[in-house]
């Protein structure tokens, strides 16, 4: 399927796997205001570069990659647990899927497709939601601490495609963030580009380097093949 942009309704593909952040919600606002207050809190100045970064290595690896850079003495776990509980809060009540984002899932696992959630995030924080259960709305769901690196590699597809029980060519990926879309390519997976409202997105790369762009998830199940 690499290399044709697959057709998303009726699908072209039996296999599916969605990022979270930023594809099927808009929280890039929140982790800001997390990695601002971690920042903040050790005398450290604000620093998107680093905030980009985090987004693709996940919590443990980020945290590693945090003590390193900044010279940090806290433990890792503890960095992790400090994300977590920041995360969790903010997470709690303010994350709602993005319109029609609900309706293509349900829509798809009707037709048959099954359903994967690969996410950087953590179970913690992910559980705390309160107006979105990702474990009602996907067949298998993977943690990025499931798997022994970020989405700057394919650990994460990878398995999310072998719960599915499904080979990397059947699967399409729908991601926001380059890291991502190119790991998925790797995989041997088709990539769906998906438009977030991150000003710091880069646009142009992600159209050369996926299979297809969107916008968003409405209108979709009003396309033809």
């Amino acid at each position: 399927m690499t290399g044709r942009a697959p057709a998303l309704w009726p699908p072209s593909f039996t296999a599916a796997v969605f990022d979270f952040d930023g594809t099927l919600a808009e929280t890039w606002h929140l982790w800001r205001r997390v990695d601002e207050i971690f920042f903040s809190s050790r005398g450290l100045e604000f620093d998107e570069d680093a905030s980009v970064t985090l987004a693709t290595l996940g919590f443990a690896a980020g945290a590693r990659w945090c003590r390193e850079r900044y010279r940090l003495r806290d433990d890792v776990q503890d960095i992790v647990d400090e994300w977590n509980r920041l995360g969790a809060a903010l997470y709690e009540t303010r994350v709602t899927l993005r319109p029609g984002a609900g309706e293509y899932l349900a829509a798809l696992r009707g037709a048959g497709v099954r359903l994967a959630l690969a996410t950087t995030n953590d179970p913690h924080v992910l559980g705390s939601m309160r107006n979105v259960d990702v474990y009602a709305l996907f067949d298998e769901v993977v943690c990025g601490r499931e798997v022994a690196r970020g989405k700057d590699h394919p650990d994460i597809y990878l398995e999310a495609a072998r719960r599915l029980g499904a080979l990397p060519g059947d699967c399409v990926v729908f991601e926001d963030i380059l890291a991502g879309v190119l790991s998925a390519r790797r995989a041997g997976m088709a990539a769906v580009a998906v438009r977030c409202d991150d000003p710091r997105q880069p646009a142009l790369e992600l159209r050369r380097a996926a299979d297809l762009w969107i916008d968003g998830w409405e209108g979709l199940l009003a396309q033809q093949v």
